[in-house]
């Protein structure tokens, strides 16, 4: 009896279980419960489910998706991004060192795309674009005077190489319809190189591409050339691009043996980055500019000579972005941009900066909070303190802290200044003289030919006027004087720019109002 009284035990108990199950499931069926776990990614790919069958409208599936990658990766870090098919295109690009277009490079200081430069075997020289062109027109969109957007302007005259596109410019009076077959266009990363006197160079370095290296070599033997022995690299608002540029360009200073940088995350083992010994500038003195737009590998870079007690870092914290992100591509062209590993500078610090609910405002809190303009208010992390090669320490969490701290310059806000600035007077008046001089001004390549034209024109005298007439800004007498020491070097910046030294000329010439950069060059002495 106990024998069976036990199989009939087993067997109520196998039925309680059923009935269990089913009124568990007759449950969730009445009350439209799905069941998930929180530990995988099912309840969202049920949510999506649920909304195609029951949601009352149509639905846009794409940008439900886009909606819904974007929202999920927000939950993860600031820097892990979905990028859509054309945002991803001109990320792309930029990074690329080489886009299609026509090869021109333009600014709009009142409403009009003026050409600045026309790319040498570009297709706009080709075609017979030349510098100080207004472009009014591109097809059939009247783009001068009506407000058009600078970065529609851009798109409008990119496209793939070998198509066409009827640019229309207005040259002394005169509309002239050009019709250009796109190519492919350089893009460089180093904005402007030159000696700043005898032995003293200087490299400005807007980004990291795929020629930031390339580029950077031939810059620097160039240089050195010319008697360098002591370099400034400007990486203010740098923000970043390739790690592996960084990687070599860091090669080039350091000697073989010293680390550059290590990387590693959960799912990526540790991978450090070390100088070979082949790098041209090993024994040139160097000083690096940074600011608080300086960031990703720009820090990877300035942690490397830091840490190494390689050089001085001059300039205000950088930003504070110590995430490696990784691409995603997908088959209808867009991407994201996961972030996959932290990097360490060689003393072994991180210095991304703390996620925050405020993170995309830190430059503006540190403004507000007085970090621009006194060194003893940079947030510094006393839990993360780090030692140099040599012993000096340095801080983790939170960008790269310079060795030489440089403030905000303030002095310079007169109410005739602001007022200039506002409307850009400086310029448009810098376009209207290189209409007046263009015979004189185009042709310069030198700047012992460059600096007495500038010295000819009288360029605080016309401004003064130009101010006055434009834009109705006047300055009493006072004001002009205190004004005039920290402007003149900006219009004969802004002119000289117009030379065929193009960029050298801007950086050149307004070296002596660079408080940053001025820091810099005396630094060495």
């Amino acid at each position: 009896m106990r024998k069976y009284a036990s199989i009939w035990v087993a067997l109520l108990g196998i039925l309680v279980g059923a009935l269990a199950v089913m009124t568990v499931q007759s449950y969730y069926k009445s009350k439209n419960i799905l069941r998930v776990q929180g530990t995988d990614w099912r309840k969202l790919n049920l949510i999506l489910q649920q909304i195609d069958r029951n949601y009352v409208d149509t639905i846009d599936r794409e940008k439900v998706t886009e909606a819904a990658i974007a929202a999920a990766l927000a939950q993860l870090d600031p820097h892990s991004v979905y990028m859509p098919p054309v945002k991803l295109t001109e990320a792309e690009t930029e990074l690329a060192g080489n886009f299609d277009g026509i090869g021109i490079q333009f600014n709009v200081p009142n409403d009009t795309a003026i050409v600045l430069e026309v790319i040498p075997g570009g297709p706009s020289e080709k075609a017979g674009l030349l510098q100080g062109d207004r472009i009014l027109q591109v097809d059939d969109k009247v783009i001068a005077g009506v407000g058009f957007p600078q970065d529609s302007m851009v798109r409008r005259m990119k496209g793939p190489a070998g198509t066409k596109v009827t640019v229309t410019v207005g040259r002394a009076g005169t509309r002239i319809p050009f019709e250009i077959t796109r190519g492919k266009i350089p893009v460089h990363c180093i904005d402007a190189s030159f000696m700043v006197n005898d032995t003293l160079g200087y490299i400005r370095l807007s980004k990291f591409t795929r020629t930031t290296a390339s580029e950077s070599f031939i810059a620097a033997a160039n240089l050195l050339n010319q008697g360098m022995t002591r370099l400034i690299l400007d990486l203010r608002d740098n923000a970043g691009g390739y790690l592996d540029q960084a990687n070599k360009l860091a090669n080039m200073f350091l000697s073989k043996g010293d680390e550059i940088v290590y990387m590693e995350g959960l799912h990526r083992n540790r991978e450090d980055y070390v100088a070979d010994g082949q790098g041209i500038l090993q024994k040139i003195g160097l000083t690096v500019l940074i600011n608080e737009n300086s960031a990703s590998s720009s820090e990877i870079f300035a942690g490397a000579i830091q840490d190494n007690d390689r050089g001085t870092i001059i300039g205000r914290r950088s930003f504070g972005k110590g995430l490696v992100q990784e691409p995603i591509y997908f088959s209808d062209g867009s991407g994201v941009r996961l972030t996959v590993a932290r990097f360490h500078t060689p003393s072994g610090r991180c210095i991304q900066k703390p996620y925050s609910s405020d993170y995309q405002y830190d430059i503006y809190k540190r403004y507000t909070d007085g970090e621009m303009l006194v060194a003893d208010s940079i947030k510094i992390d006393s839990t993360a303190i780090y030692k140099t090669r040599g012993g000096r320490t340095v801080y983790g969490g939170g960008g790269i802290i310079p060795d030489v701290f440089v403030p905000i310059d303030t002095t310079r806000a007169s109410d005739f200044f602001v007022a200039c600035n506002k409307k850009a007077t400086q310029m448009r008046f810098a376009s209207e003289m290189f209409d007046r001089y263009r015979s004189k001004l185009a042709p310069v390549e030198s700047f012992n030919d460059l600096i007495p034209l500038l010295d000819g024109m009288d360029l605080p005298k016309q401004f003064r006027a130009f101010a006055q007439k434009q834009d109705g800004i006047t300055a009493t007498d006072r004001e002009w004087d205190e004004t005039l020491p920290y402007l003149e070097p900006q219009l004969r910046a802004l002119v000289g720019r117009y030379s065929k030294l193009g960029e050298n000329a801007f950086y050149k010439l307004y070296e002596e109002v660079d408080t940053m950069l001025q820091a810099a060059i005396h630094q060495g002495n």
